[in-house]
């Protein structure tokens, strides 16, 4: 499958905003594939204690649309905050649900990478309660590569998570 920056231009999306909305797209190309045949178990697994599988999933939904609220200029509701909360505390999803609600966010990060006009990529941002600076196109692409960095991660743990699983069920553990 040729990976999503190799297929040329996207309807809708300015060119200058074209690698962030392809690295969206190739995180929703491979995340299917990443959890697939998964259990519960092996979603929810924290090998040496690092985040879950399922954390990284929740986390690509919930930080993107964090970091294309403050892109839009507002402030995070307290709805987003709790939901941030959750994603460390909150488990039991299946890989469907997962997947579900990381395209839900990458579908509007996309709408919204279509809706930004050229014109505002370097308006100034505030991110976050200290309200540390950023721009409009900054916003953007740190989410693009947020969400490309914890699909990397999903992809080592599900390695390990897996062998680790199957290893085990073959010597009767």
């Amino acid at each position: 499958m040729t990976e999503a920056w190799l297929t040329g231009p996207i309807d809708g999306v300015d060119p200058l905003l074209l690698p962030a909305a392809h690295a969206f797209l190739q995180v929703q190309r491979e995340l299917p594939a990443l959890v697939s045949g998964l259990t519960m178990d092996e979603l929810w697994a924290r090998p040496g204690e690092s985040a879950s599988i399922g954390f990284h999933a929740m986390h690509i939904a919930g930080a993107t649309d964090r970091l294309l609220t403050y892109a839009r200029g507002t402030p995070l509701s307290d709805v987003q905050r709790s939901a941030l909360t959750a994603e460390t505390t909150r488990g039991g999803l299946d890989a469907a649900a997962l997947v579900a609600e990381a395209n839900a966010a990458i579908d509007a990060a996309l709408a919204q990478i279509r809706a930004t006009p050229r014109g505002t990529l370097s308006d100034a941002r505030e991110v976050g309660r200290k309200r540390l600076p950023s721009t409009v196109l900054g916003l953007i692409a740190h989410a693009a590569e947020h969400a490309t960095r914890h699909a990397g991660q999903i992809a080592t743990l599900r390695r390990i998570v897996h062998r680790s699983t199957t290893r085990d069920d073959e010597h009767g553990a």
